[in-house]
């Protein structure tokens, strides 16, 4: 009887053991399993070009500067960025010392180390988002919402579209006044 009893007792540990794994599991697509790039910028993945970090860095209201990296997804065959265009609501924006962009099979290219700057004018500040189309080689495009940022901090002088950087001291946050 004995016997029994720690038979029993030993196949319900093992089951136990057995079932640990599955029972202590959360699931299937876990956050930690997805694609996750803390930053400001926008990143787009989806076709053989990846759009990453964009940004419009902007010193003054209605002009600014595009930051962005894209990236050949293609180790063998060399890809373009054909254009670059407002678009939606943002279609009026316009687009200058943009020229289209080789990119060697698995390399990438900068706009922020452009020797021309890409710069957008139009209705906009710090603060909004634009959204931008980026047509490619083979004529694909894709289509992104891209966030103004001011002339701060780590984007300190990259608008190469204003006469005059942002001043260090217009960059500090704003003191908040706490009432008792």
């Amino acid at each position: 009887m004995q016997l029994r009893r720690t038979a029993r007792l030993l196949a319900a540990a093992g089951a136990l053991l057995l079932a640990a794994p599955v029972l202590s599991s959360c699931g299937f697509d876990y956050a930690t399993d997805r694609v996750y790039t803390p930053g400001t910028g926008t990143n787009d993945q989806d076709t053989k070009v990846d759009v990453l970090g964009s940004v419009v860095v902007s010193a003054e209201e209605g002009s600014g500067t595009l930051v962005t990296t894209f990236a050949n997804n293609k180790a063998k065959e060399p890809e373009k960025v054909t254009a670059i265009a407002g678009a939606g609501d943002d279609a009026a924006l316009k687009v200058e010392g943009f020229t289209p962009i080789e990119l060697a099979p698995g390399g990438y290219v900068n706009l922020a180390d452009a020797d021309t700057p890409v710069t957008i004018t139009g209705d906009f500040g710090a603060g909004d988002f634009l959204t931008l189309e980026f047509t490619f080689g083979d004529g694909s495009t894709t289509r992104l919402d891209i966030p103004a940022v001011a002339d701060c901090y780590e984007y300190s002088g990259l608008d190469k579209s204003a006469e005059t950087p942002t001043p260090a001291d217009e960059c500090k946050p704003a003191a908040v006044e706490i009432e008792e």
